[in-house]
């Protein structure tokens, strides 16, 4: 970390600027993903479907500009201190969502955005991310990775043989897994863009990041036709993301969250209060109330999604 005037700048605004991008990216692409046709199945060449939609191309846009802006903060600050900032996604999703069906957020909607904003703040004002070595062996990676692969594999298996709330759920987990370990890895692509372009195409840490984020992008793309409602999908994928990426950053990177117990517990208020929040608004977010419509009245809303 180069010091707390260029977190304070560059990471933590950027960071934020990215979730929006990211928030806004969720809601169009669930809108756009309703859209596409043939019951709750898995469909790997869903992608291609999708990109027949301006709308999903529209969303191609911003989500790039939140993955620079992402790409950005992980090159000034620890990937410990960034990747909590996202969680504020589901925030933006929401509301960008609600704008899109033009509808304004109920107040225990506005009561989830403040929890994940509140919780978040009381995790800054305590945490002091300590940034890592910044280097890490294939051979470090292999038994983490060995465990987290066995996780995707199992929720992609669950999804395939389950349908409803079960398949959203399995997908959405392993696409916050992959997301997890794919900004963990862009961090550490992000220090090699720093040597030039050749530094970052002789690594193998941008081809595992391209490989991750690929598929976790498949993956979320069918989370989000397969889930009546964006925020449940959402929510999950947000909360694993950050999740993940500490437990990246302290075990691949060498990055530390300062000890004590009253730092510690002070850390864990902050993220429960924030996972609150995002259960909050998982559960009461304005689309949400329509999935009892839609398993009520399966037809319609075929129909309409046509």
């Amino acid at each position: 970390m180069s010091g707390p005037s260029t977190v304070l700048w560059i990471a933590v605004p950027s960071a934020v600027l990215a979730a929006a991008a990211f928030g806004l990216t969720g809601a169009l692409q669930h809108k756009a993903a309703r859209r596409v046709v043939g019951g709750g199945t898995v469909q790997i060449g869903l992608v291609f479907t999708l990109l027949r939609q301006p709308l999903w191309l529209a969303s191609l846009l911003t989500n790039g500009l939140g993955i620079a802006l992402q790409w950005l903060a992980l090159a000034t600050g620890p990937l410990v201190l960034v990747q909590p900032l996202l969680v504020t996604a589901l925030v933006f999703a929401v509301f960008s969502s609600s704008a899109l069906r033009g509808e304004r957020p109920d107040r225990i909607v506005l009561l989830g955005a403040g929890l994940c904003v509140a919780g978040l703040a009381v995790f800054f004002l305590v945490a002091r991310p300590v940034a890592g070595h910044g280097r890490l062996e294939l051979r470090e990676v292999l038994p983490l990775a060995a465990g987290l692969a066995f996780l995707i594999v199992v929720c992609v298996a669950v999804a395939v043989e389950y349908a409803g709330r079960v398949r959203v759920l399995a997908l959405a987990t392993a696409t916050g897994v992959l997301y997890g370990v794919t900004a963990g890895l862009s961090k550490l692509a992000a220090d090699d863009l720093r040597h030039g372009v050749s530094a970052l195409l002789t690594h193998w840490h941008f081809y595992v990041v391209v490989v991750c984020g690929v598929t976790g992008f498949v993956l979320s793309q069918n989370a989000f036709r397969v889930g009546v409602a964006l925020a449940p999908a959402l929510a999950v994928i947000v909360a694993l993301d950050p999740l993940v990426s500490i437990g990246v950053g302290a075990l691949w990177l060498g990055e530390q969250l300062p000890g004590g117990a009253g730092r510690i517990a002070g850390q864990v208020i902050g993220l429960a209060v924030s996972i609150a929040g995002i259960a909050v608004l998982s559960r009461h977010a304005p689309q949400t109330a329509q999935a009892e419509t839609y398993m009520a009245r399966p037809e319609q809303t075929e129909k309409e999604n046509r």
